[in-house]
C-alpha cells in the first residue's frame, strides 16, 4: 500500500476529476481516516512545476478558510512518481462523509425548503472565502457534500484571488459552463459576484429540478446565460418572494446587481429558519458592486449565528452532466 512524505497510507481511490484523483486516506501519525487529493499524472506531466504552485496555492488558499461549511486542509507535500523521477504534489484534506448534492438530485424533486438551506449554508461558506479575497470558481451540485452536521463545500482546486485572471489567457476559463458567469467569458476577472451568478444556478436547480436556460449542447447553454433571460421560476407552495427576487438577482446578467455572499446567507437563512455561520467583518465592496441598496444594508445588519444541520434531502434529476465542463476538477 503506497505511503506519501512517510505518513499518509492510501487505502482507495475514491474520485477523479479533470485534474487530480482523491484517495481515501490514513493519517498514520495522528490515526484518522483524511482524504488525500492527488494531480492527474498526465496534468502534472504537463503543467510540471507550474502544476505544483497551483496545488500548493490550492492548500494555502482553503487552509486559511477555518469555515464549518468549508472542507478543511490539513496539509501539503510532494511525493516521488512512482518509477520516474519528478515529484507528484498532493493535499491532505478533511475526509467528508455523505453524498454530494449532484448524486442526490438524481432520483426525484427535492422540496424547496431542504434546498433553500443547503444554499443558505454554500451562501455561507462563500462569504468566509470572499471575505478572505478568495472566490471558488466551481460552485456546483458535485462540488458540495450533504453530511448529518450540515453542506460543505468541496475543491477549492480552481480557487483564485479576487481579480485575478486564468493561468492561461487563452485557454479556456474554468469552471462547469452551467454555473459560468457570462461575464467570464467576456474575459472579465473572477470576482466574488461570479460566484454568486454559479450560486443563484445552484438555488434556481434546487427549486424547481433543471437549469434556469433551456439547451441541447454547452455552447447553446452558453449562448442563452450571455443572452436570454433564465425561465421564470414557478409558483411553489409556500415559496417567499424575498427567494424568488434573491434568485433572480443572482443569474442577473450584470455583475453589479447580484448580491454579496453575506446577504445570500442570510435571507436565505431567514426564510427556513436557519442559522449560519458568517464572518463578522463587513466586506469590502468588490470593483464588480460598488452599490449597496438600501436592502442589501438591512440583511447585513442581521445578527450572526451558529450553523444547523441540513436534512438528507430526496434526490432530482440534474442536467449538469448534460452541460459538459471545460477544465474543472
Amino acid at each position: 500500500m503506497r505511503t506519501l512524505g512517510g505518513r499518509y497510507q492510501l487505502v482507495r481511490r475514491i474520485g477523479v476529476g479533470g485534474m487530480s484523483e482523491v484517495w481515501r486516506g490514513h493519517d498514520q501519525v495522528l490515526d484518522r481516516p483524511v482524504a488525500v487529493k492527488i494531480m492527474a499524472p498526465a496534468v502534472e506531466g504537463t503543467l510540471g512545476q507550474i502544476g505544483v504552485d497551483l496545488v500548493r496555492t490550492e492548500a494555502r488558499s482553503a487552509a486559511r478558510l477555518a469555515h464549518p461549511n468549508v472542507a478543511g486542509v490539513h496539509d501539503f507535500g510532494t511525493s516521488p512518481a512512482v518509477g520516474e523521477g519528478r515529484e507528484v504534489p498532493y493535499i491532505i484534506m478533511e475526509l467528508v462523509e455523505g453524498q454530494t448534492l449532484g448524486a442526490h438530485i438524481a432520483a426525484g424533486p427535492i422540496d424547496w425548503r431542504i434546498g433553500v438551506r443547503i444554499c443558505a449554508e454554500v451562501a455561507a461558506a462563500l462569504a468566509a472565502a470572499h471575505a478572505e479575497k478568495l472566490v471558488h470558481r466551481d460552485i456546483k451540485p458535485g462540488n458540495v457534500m450533504l453530511t448529518p452536521a450540515g453542506a460543505k463545500v468541496l475543491d477549492f482546486g480552481i480557487a483564485a484571488a479576487v481579480g485575478s485572471h486564468e493561468p492561461d489567457p487563452d485557454g479556456p476559463v474554468m469552471g462547469t459552463p452551467a454555473y459560468v458567469a457570462p461575464e467570464r467569458f467576456e474575459g472579465c476577472p473572477a470576482s466574488p459576484a461570479s460566484d454568486m451568478f454559479a450560486l443563484g444556478v445552484l438555488l434556481y436547480l434546487c427549486i424547481t429540478g433543471h437549469l434556469p436556460w433551456r439547451a441541447e449542447t454547452p455552447t447553446e447553454l452558453v449562448h442563452a446565460q450571455r443572452y436570454n433571460d433564465p425561465i421564470p421560476l414557478p409558483e411553489s407552495d409556500g415559496l417567499p418572494p424575498e427567494v424568488i427576487d434573491l434568485c433572480s438577482r443572482c443569474l442577473s446578467r450584470d455583475p453589479e446587481d447580484r448580491p454579496t455572499a453575506l446577504v445570500a446567507a442570510l435571507l436565505l437563512a431567514e426564510a427556513v429558519d436557519a442559522r449560519v455561520y458568517v464572518p463578522l467583518q463587513d466586506l469590502d465592496p468588490s470593483p464588480a458592486r460598488p452599490r449597496v441598496s438600501p436592502w442589501d444594508a438591512q440583511a447585513a445588519e442581521a445578527p450572526t449565528s451558529v450553523a444547523v444541520p441540513v436534512e438528507e434531502p430526496v434526490a432530482v434529476p440534474a442536467e449538469e452532466e448534460r452541460a459538459g465542463r471545460h477544465r474543472a476538477d
